[in-house]
Parts: structure tokens; sequence; C-alpha cells
């Protein structure tokens, strides 16, 4: 069974999707069987591992609307263990279209349900919000993990992401656990940087990944050129961190099954 993990921030330009593809190329890379889902209308994750727009019939719309079968919607990417559920304009319409349907915030899980089996980690880009393809997205995981920008408000936004989160714990999936906290775009020549960070493991601990995510030119290069970092520069600052992160997270996750999940669990009282 797959482990699903959602990659969200309801602020944009954080490295959301950056964070997506390139976590689950390197995961891939790793030897896993990966999914990436890409659950934002903007399909950048989707053209992020070199899948033109119009290239494809069926994206994740079909699947989640139109209950068409996921697996036909399924496309294979440059690397051999990476397959993407992609995304097109017509997601725009789902958060309209799924309002009246029953239990609506369940549509993905149920999709991906008829898929999991034959991964070993589904990682899923969110939208920039927190509508209905977020809330789908945040029912249907194990645990969330947020890219966090180091600037002056990303405590604020993190923390309104937590209360969000609670509530959906509370209401749509109790289990629903933090994957971590993924500091990225990190400027080590800047004091706010450092002061960012610095208040973030005090505050959240060991909910903050050891990587640390750098401003990087090929990693920002990359998207241009339809590719994961790892692909178009493995060497590259970038492409090593994500790979770290990969790591961390495999290495957690080995730690889980033999001890039981260490990450803290938010949103247990019922205040939040």
């Amino acid at each position: 069974m797959a482990k699903t993990i959602a990659v969200a921030n309801q602020k944009g330009g954080v490295g959301k999707t950056t964070t997506s593809v390139n976590l689950a190329s390197s995961l891939a890379f790793a030897g896993m069987n990966v999914l990436l889902v890409d659950a934002d209308p903007q399909a950048n994750a989707t053209s992020g591992v070199g899948i033109q727009r119009g290239s494809f019939r069926r994206s994740l719309y079909h699947a989640l609307v139109l209950d068409e079968a996921p697996a036909n919607a399924i496309l294979s990417t440059e690397l051999p263990s990476l397959k993407i559920l992609p995304s097109d304009r017509n997601l725009t319409g789902a958060e309209v279209e799924l309002v009246d349907a029953e239990k609506r915030e369940y549509q993905l899980r149920n999709v991906l349900g008829k898929l999991t089996a034959e991964f070993d980690y589904v990682i899923i880009d969110c939208p920039p919000s927190l509508g209905l393809l977020t809330l789908n997205a945040l029912t249907a995981a194990d645990s969330l993990l947020v890219p966090i920008q180091c600037e002056y408000y990303a405590l604020e936004g993190v923390t309104e992401l937590f209360d969000t989160l609670a509530r959906i714990r509370r209401s749509l999936n109790p289990s629903l656990t933090i994957e971590g906290l993924l500091l990225t775009m990190y400027d080590d020549r800047t004091n706010l940087a450092a002061a960012v960070a610095a208040d973030l493991r005090d505050f959240y601990g060991r909910q903050v990944f050891e990587t640390v995510i750098p401003r990087n030119v090929r990693l920002a290069e990359a998207p241009s050129h339809g590719k994961p970092v790892i692909l178009y520069d493995i060497k590259s600052r970038g492409a090593e961190s994500y790979i770290q992160l990969a790591k961390e997270i495999m290495t957690h996750d080995k730690k889980s099954t033999r001890t039981g999940p260490e990450r803290v669990v938010v949103g247990d009282s019922e205040d939040g």
C-alpha cells in the first residue's frame, strides 16, 4: 500500500510544485514506484516532468468528476519508476462541479484507492489555496508536507494552515499527520533566512525537516526544460537537496515501521 503525501501551502510561490516534482523524482530515482498527482489546475507539475499540455486526452479531471478509470489517465515519464496523473485546464471547473457531489471531499480518496496498490509513494501537488481540491488532497493523504519559504510571514502562514489541518482531522481525516515542514528558497547569505529557520525549529522542533532546499539557479531552470532537477543537473545543489529529502523521508518511514510514528500529530485537542 502506498504512502500518500500531500504537498500543500495556501501561500503561492513557496516551492510547492518544485517540491512535488523533485521529491517524487528523487524517490523514483531511489528505486521507489511513485505516482505524482497534479491536483493544481495550473498543471505545472505535469509540464515539470516533461508532459506537454494538450498531448493527452484524459487527466485527473476525468477521474475525479466524470468517474472514468484513473488508470486510463496515468502517463509515463522519463524516469521509469515515476508515473503522473496529469492536470489540465478542465480541473479549474472541478471545484464547482463537485459542490453538489455526495461526500465531495472524498472524491480523490476514492480515485487513489483504485491505484495505490501499484505504488510505494503517491505525491499530491495541491493548488495554492485551501479550496475543495486541496481539501480532497488532505482527506486522501496519510501526511502533509508543507514547503515554507524563508521569509518574514512564514510562521503566520503555517499557523493558518495548521488551524485548517486540525479541522480536517476532526471532520474528514482523523489519521492525517504532518510529514514535515520544509524550508525552501534558503539563502544562507541572509540573516533573515537564518532567523526564520531558527524560529521554525524552535517552535515546531522535529516537525521541521533537517534537509533545507537552497536557492539554486539549476533548480529554477529545470522546469523550463520539462525536467526534474535530477535529470537536468544531478550535481547541482538543488538536486542534492531533494535527493537528501527523499532519503530523510524513506529513513523516517523505515523507523516508523519498526517503532511506530514519531512525528507529532496536529489537532488532537478539541480546540485544535
